[in-house]
């Protein structure tokens, strides 16, 4: 295309998805406007830090069970997973940042919030034949546009590596600020986290 069409300007720009109107619009309008009058006055939204409840869920066995049951039949559980998830999310108050296959990132304005969602989740799936493993971690994010990056998003998908099958796994922040909601724990020792630097003290949730 760009061979094709005289005097043509490329631009990349990060995003969730091609079409311009489910991601940052404002960066797409501003290098139109720029190709197109030579100025940009419009001017993309600048990331901001903050702290943020970081919930990564997955199915346990995912490979195995597509297998036995076939791509059609797979097809409508993993949907049907998701419908499950996206409703214990809206019940608690999370945001959807991305799903791929399997696996969710949401975050939550609270980790007891972030905890009873993964739990309610994984509770709901069980009547499709599968199990969820969650992960929740608690730390400061860069948000930018749709998305958040950094260390703590980094932690989440390490720690939901750690759960086994209906487990839910939190970091020792989330134990800490979830003093009072009435959540119960218990210790699943310190763990050396692929990528990330020290040992992490992790819990598991059992009520």
């Amino acid at each position: 295309m760009l061979e094709a069409i005289p005097d043509v300007h490329l631009v990349e720009l990060p995003g969730r998805d091609v079409p311009y109107w489910v991601g940052d619009r404002t960066a797409v309008l501003a290098e139109i406007e720029r190709f197109f009058a030579g100025t940009r006055t419009a001017t993309a939204p600048t990331p901001s830090r903050g702290l943020a409840t970081i919930l990564f869920t997955d199915v346990v066995g995912s490979t195995e069970r597509a297998a036995e049951l076939g791509d059609e039949r797979w097809a409508e559980v993993l949907e049907a997973h998701r419908r499950i998830v996206r409703r214990a999310l809206d019940t608690h108050g999370g945001t959807e940042v991305d799903t791929a296959g399997d696996g969710f990132l949401a975050v939550f304005d609270g980790p007891a919030r972030a905890v009873r969602a993964a739990l309610e989740a994984s509770e709901g799936v069980t009547q499709l034949g599968v199990e969820l493993r969650s992960g929740v971690h608690t730390g400061e994010v860069e948000r930018d546009g749709q998305g958040v990056v950094g260390l703590a998003v980094h932690l989440g998908a390490r720690i939901v590596s750690v759960a086994g099958a209906s487990e839910v796994v939190v970091s020792q922040t989330v134990k800490d600020l979830a003093a009072g909601s009435g959540l119960r724990f218990e210790d699943a020792g310190e763990h050396e986290l692929k990528g990330v630097p020290d040992r992490w003290h992790l819990y598991r949730v059992v009520g």
